[in-house]
Parts: structure tokens; C-alpha cells; sequence
């Protein structure tokens, strides 16, 4: 039994674990338990033997149960109660001591649970990606593994038609511009000043007769920012909507040439689906993202960053001192790397 909850980006990169799992153990059965975010876009692996959203009538169907292996990844006090009350021949990951504050279950656990108290530690130190530290607390090898999520059949529909709506599968290059992040941390978005300077780069780029078609993506929460952008832009972009559910988002995502976007899920979404990204990194921390050499990351190179703190008043900020050029660069440069692109001139 696997517990992990959210975000829903963290448990995208929870998913190579299921290979780890089928490496090691001879066919197991694995239950999940998550959010119904990530239910919607986890539900379709079929490598998941029992997928179910935590709420009261889940927990109370599992407290009856016993596992041979509980996975408890995730650090909150609903996903650590709910550890703390399944039986389990055996437990890896983060529980509850009897105060009733954070601890582990394994000594293979301790980096892990370090990470979140020691800022050093995660801040500079640390070179472990996050699917190379949960092998660790499981005690397995991790040898590469990736990303797992599908695409079903109604929601690749929906997007290739919506696609076809807009014009943007008549040939060229799909820039994708994820121009939101959640609102957790200060500053993990891009600025908005960036991606219209980016849009304005991206539109005198002459691409060996190739045109680059470019996306706006956001979810409900950006639709305004999305806006401002498509009016500043001088509606040079295809404004691609944001109401769409988190499957749909993630077929959207699937059909990209390119995605450019900061550290949130619609980043760890296109590294499943094979997507090259351009991952922006600001107040969060770049070395526990592996991109499986799909993409370059652009990191700040201000001094008070890495800091994940919710909020900032210092100006300029991380993000602001990522400047367009350094964006567009490495974008040309993947692009380029993946084929079918050549700069003129």
C-alpha cells in the first residue's frame, strides 16, 4: 500500500516507484491511496492494482486490511494518521510518534525526513532526485526510472479536437507556455513581463520554414493572468482556455512540442508523457528534478534563492532576475537538440 496524498505534482514523481516495486517483488498488488486530483490522472495506469481517493469511507476499508509493505511518503497528518492505523508486516516512510510529531518508520527514512528540516541540507547539498530518494527509503535500486501516466481515449480525443479548433496541428512547432504555478510558494511563476518578451522573441524566430505556434496554458486559478498575457502579447498566441479538468489538462499537455513552464505539475506531466520542457526554477530547488535529459533547466542566480518561503518583498525577485533571453536560448537550443528545427541566420 502506497500513501501519497499530494501535491499532485509530487505524486507524478511518485509513480516510478511502481516499476521499482514490480522489479523487486514477484507480481505484487498495489494500492494507492491519493487526492482526487491525482486520481483523475493516475486512475488509468493499469499497473495499479486498487486506486482509491482518500476519504472516510476509504479509510475505513482499509483499517480492516493488512499489507505485507506500507509506503507512507507524504509528511501531513491525515496521510501519517492514516500510516499510523493500517496494519502492515512491515512499514517504510514518515509516521507519527506517540507526541504526536513527525518521525519515520526506517532508518533508510532519515535523509529523507532531514530534508525537510535541514536547509542546507536540501538547499545546497543535496544531488539526490525526489524518485532516487523514495527508492531510498524503500530500499531499492533506482536505475533510471520514469514517470508513469496515460492519456485515456476521451480525453486524447478532446484534446486533439480542441487542438484541430485552433489551428495547431497543421504542421509547425507547439510552444507551450504553462504561465501559472500554485500559490503555496512566492515567486514560483514565471513573470508575466517574461512570457510576453518571450512570445515577442519566439515570433521573429525564423525556423528553417517551420513556424512556431505558441499555447497559453493555465488552470481556473490563472485565467486572468492568462489574459493579460494574450492582450499584451498583442493576442499573437493561441489563448487555449483554462477550464479544463486535470485529465484534459494533461492530454493538452501530451500534444506539446515544447513546454515552458516553472517547477509545478504541468512540468512533471510533460516529462511523462516525453514532452521537452523548460523548467524555470526560482524559489524552489532544481536538484531533485530529474528532467531523463528531455529539456534544460533555467535556474536564478539570485543570492537568497532557493528559499521556499510563502511570501516576498524583495524586488527584484528570483524570477525577475531570470531574464527572456536565457528563456528563448535554452528553448532554441532543445528545440533544436530534439530535430525538425533549425535557426536561420
Amino acid at each position: 500500500m502506497i500513501i501519497k496524498l499530494a501535491a499532485t505534482g509530487d505524486v507524478i514523481r511518485t509513480t516510478p516507484l511502481i516499476s521499482g516495486l514490480k522489479k523487486r517483488y514477484e507480481n505484487p498488488h498495489i494500492t494507492w491511496v491519493t487526492d482526487p486530483a491525482a486520481y483523475q490522472l493516475l486512475k488509468t495506469n493499469r499497473e495499479i492494482d486498487r486506486f482509491l481517493v482518500f476519504n472516510l469511507e476509504s479509510v475505513l476499508y482499509l483499517t480492516v486490511q493488512k499489507f505485507d509493505l506500507l509506503i507512507s511518503l507524504d509528511k501531513e497528518p491525515r496521510a501519517v494518521g492514516l500510516a499510523g492505523n493500517i496494519r502492515a508486516k512491515r512499514k517504510v516512510g514518515f509516521c507519527l510518534s506517540k507526541f504526536g510529531t513527525l518521525d519515520i518508520y526506517n532508518k533508510r527514512s532519515e535523509y529523507a525526513l532531514r530534508l525537510g528540516i535541514d536547509d542546507p541540507l536540501k538547499f545546497y547539498e543535496n544531488e539526490k532526485s525526489y524518485p532516487e530518494i523514495i527508492f531510498e527509503m524503500c530500499g531499492l535500486e533506482y536505475k533510471g526510472e520514469r514517470y508513469r501516466l496515460d492519456i485515456d481515449t476521451a480525453d486524447h480525443d478532446y484534446a486533439r479536437a480542441l487542438f484541430e479548433d485552433k489551428g495547431l496541428l497543421e504542421g509547425g512547432i507547439i510552444v507551450g507556455l504553462n504561465i501559472g504555478a500554485g500559490p503555496v510558494f512566492a515567486n514560483k511563476a514565471w513573470t508575466e513581463a517574461g512570457f510576453v518578451g518571450l512570445i515577442d522573441r519566439l515570433g521573429s524566430v525564423k525556423a528553417g520554414g517551420k513556424k512556431i505556434k505558441v499555447v497559453l496554458l493555465g488552470g481556473e486559478g490563472e485565467r486572468e493572468k492568462v489574459e493579460r498575457v494574450h492582450k499584451a502579447s498583442g493576442k499573437k498566441v493561441v489563448d487555449i482556455g483554462c477550464g479544463h479538468s486535470v485529465s484534459q489538462f494533461a492530454a493538452i499537455i501530451s500534444l506539446l512540442d515544447l513546454l515552458i513552464t516553472g517547477d509545478t505539475m504541468a512540468l512533471h506531466i510533460a516529462l511523462a508523457h516525453d514532452v521537452a520542457v523548460i523548467a524555470i526554477f526560482g524559489p524552489t530547488v532544481e536538484s531533485e528534478i530529474d528532467l531523463f535529459g528531455l529539456g534544460r533547466k533555467v535556474v536564478t542566480n539570485i543570492d537568497c534563492a532557493p528559499c521556499y518561503r510563502p511570501s516576498c518583498d524583495r524586488s527584484p525577485n528570483c524570477m525577475d532576475a531570470i531574464s527572456v533571453e536565457e528563456v528563448l536560448e535554452a528553448a532554441l537550443s532543445v528545440l533544436e537538440e530534439e530535430g525538425g528545427f533549425e535557426r536561420e541566420g
